[in-house]
């Protein structure tokens, strides 16, 4: 393993938070190294048109994720694509290892690392993943032209699905628990006016048919019971995001199903000197726009916070510094 490597501003994830956090770090002069994640871009690298971007009408998700990494490097960002593994945050400096086998001791670090894709729980689910099993419409929809596509979910990303897989599909049913859709407004009505597009309401999926491949869906009724086989060669599941904490549970006061814990009104988490921002810290907003407002956020309050002297602190136990406060709320 190489020798650690010092740095003034660690950001781990590189969705619009994380972006945003290092083009206002570098143009503080405060050098940031942000390491990309398992997904460089984050969630919007597998969305299609954004339409509430401000100043675009129309973007592509992969686009504008091109564009803030453009921007990002632009301002003097070092960017590293790399995973973080491990995080310690209980002294500092704080230590963070990549799989790539880089070690950096960070003064500060703000995390951005965004949610990852809920999965339905099902063992035929698991078993077919990647084999007409999917939770990214634009990472897989090519696979399905001419086929018949089954969309688990209700939200936004649900309807989103369903009309981009109408590029490829011959049919799209999209499946929801409920008799309506959470989805905004102007997306339900493109949805229901879809040709190609059928809702079943008020079903969940037992279980995901096929041996290598995906045959169709056992669907139960969940006011009757009663159960139904819908024939189908792709299931795409969009139930909605957890948050990526995995990396600072047990280190960072979490709440509301594991976001990260933020003062209100700050992005300051229960560690002095660690900062949260975007979909991590947020269950209740969860757009692209409030992550990155809450990317610059975090670059000023990790700004500020270097900037009142914490190299004081160096080789000091952390975990005791701040008491995590029950005055705490949810932000």
């Amino acid at each position: 393993m190489p020798d650690p490597r010092r740095v003034r501003l660690l950001i781990v994830g590189s969705g619009p938070a994380g972006y945003t956090a290092a083009i206002y770090a570098a143009r503080a002069m405060l050098a940031p190294v942000l390491v990309q994640g398992l997904e460089p871009g984050g969630q919007l690298t597998t969305t299609t048109e954004v339409e509430n971007w401000p100043g675009d009408e129309s973007v592509q998700g992969p686009d504008l994720m091109a564009r803030m990494e453009s921007h990002a490097r632009a301002m003097g960002t070092e960017i590293v694509m790399d995973i973080v593994s491990r995080l310690d945050l209980s002294r500092r400096p704080f230590r963070a290892e990549t799989d790539g086998g880089l070690v950096l001791l960070a003064d500060a670090v703000i995390l951005a690392t965004g949610a990852r894709a809920k999965w339905l729980g099902l063992p035929s689910e698991e078993r077919l993943k990647g084999f007409g099993v999917s939770a990214c419409a634009t990472c897989d929809g090519f696979f399905f032209r001419g086929k018949e596509i089954a969309v688990i979910g209700g939200g936004n990303t649900a309807v989103e699905e369903a009309l981009f897989l109408t590029n490829f599909a011959t049919r799209v049913t999209l499946i929801h628990r409920r008799d309506s859709l959470r989805a905004e407004k102007i997306l339900q009505d493109r949805l229901f006016r879809h040709p190609k597009i059928e809702v079943i309401w008020n079903h969940t999926v037992e279980e995901v048919l096929g041996e290598s491949a995906v045959e169709g869906l056992r669907l139960r009724h969940v006011a009757t019971g009663e159960e139904r086989i819908l024939p189908c060669q792709g299931a795409f599941v969009a139930i909605g995001h957890a948050p990526a904490s995995d990396l600072v549970a047990g280190q960072l006061e979490l709440h509301n199903g594991g976001y990260v814990k933020v003062e209100p009104g700050s992005t300051r988490t229960s560690v002095p000197g660690v900062f949260a921002a975007g979909d991590l810290t947020d269950h209740v907003y969860r757009q692209a726009v409030t992550s990155a407002g809450m990317g610059c956020m975090a670059a000023l309050d990790a700004e500020r916070w270097l900037a009142a002297g914490p190299e004081s602190a160096v080789g000091e136990t952390v975990s005791q510094t701040r008491d995590p406060s029950p005055a705490l709320s949810h932000y």
